[in-house]
């Protein structure tokens, strides 16, 4: 099968690549960018541990096909931090002991980021309803609302 030359932004950084058309975005982050933070789980998009944000908007990345971010901005887990400092989200979840395993993490990392870029100071129930689609086996969920919480008050406080 002939491949596709897709050209897009990962974290900042222009990605020009001949793919075949039938890989997913998630695949392609994975295993040809080695870009390892974004997971793949279900496959089906009911658990979003693969989510990343494209232009502006969370996606599922393992229903996305490579070909529709085409001349898109990509933002996946490892864009948030920069260099060695975390970005107020993921110290968040780190001072909240919202990590416990660690698999579903970055999903609902991305999927905070993006409601608080639209809501710096949500609700237990907005903060509930903006991780809808994201699942996890381990916190009992209870940990990660607190995580969002305390990541809304750090922004708000001037910390990027």
């Amino acid at each position: 099968m002939e491949k596709v030359k897709v050209s897009f932004k990962v974290n900042g950084i222009l990605q020009e690549l001949e793919v075949e058309p039938w890989r997913t975005l998630n695949e392609v982050l994975r295993d040809t960018l080695k870009l390892k933070g974004t997971k793949y789980a279900c496959g089906t998009g009911d658990c979003g541990a693969c989510t990343v944000i494209v232009d502006g908007k969370t996606v599922n990345s393992c229903l996305t096909m490579i070909f529709e971010v085409d001349g898109k901005d990509v933002l996946t887990i490892e864009g948030l931090s920069e260099g060695e400092e975390l970005h107020p989200i993921q110290e968040a979840f780190v001072e909240a002991g919202a990590v416990q395993c660690g698999f579903c993490t970055p999903g609902m990392i991305m999927s905070s980021k993006y409601l608080l870029d639209r809501n710096p100071d949500p609700t237990d129930w907005e903060i509930r309803k903006g991780l809808d689609g994201n699942l996890c086996r381990c916190t009992g969920y209870f940990k990660i609302i607190e995580a969002v919480k305390l990541a809304a008050k750090k922004i708000q406080e001037g910390r990027r």
